[in-house]
């Protein structure tokens, strides 16, 4: 596993949301994701995407950076206002062009990860 701000510094030439993971290609065809192996009893997925991942593109990373919340930390809520477990994982990317906010929902029984990784492909 890698940490998020190696991304730093990089230029993508692709990026690309399935729903379940993020994969991003830099310029020398090295490829990363961020994603989560589920289990049972959980669900991690990525909830939203703000901005436009077409803003990272062809300009070098300035800004990578993971922020989570977990089980009302910060002030966050579950999505369905009951989950036993909860977090909250924040991917805040920036180039010249736009910023962009990768958030990924986790929810479990409380005894499961809800944590995203990072790698390379």
């Amino acid at each position: 596993m890698l940490d998020f701000s190696a991304l730093v510094g990089k230029t993508l030439t692709k990026c690309w949301n399935d729903g379940d993971e993020v994969h991003f290609v830099v310029s020398n065809d090295e490829g990363y994701k961020l994603y989560h192996e589920q289990d049972c009893c959980e669900s991690v997925y990525v909830e939203s995407v703000d901005g436009d991942l077409d803003d990272l593109l062809g300009t070098p990373i300035l800004q990578a950076e993971e922020v989570s919340s977990v089980n009302d930390n910060d002030g966050c809520q579950p999505i369905d206002g009951y989950d036993d477990s909860f977090t909250w994982t924040f991917y805040n990317l920036a180039t010249i062009k736009g910023y962009v906010t990768i958030r990924f929902y986790g929810t479990s029984n409380g005894y499961y990860s809800e944590s995203v990784y990072f790698t390379r492909t």
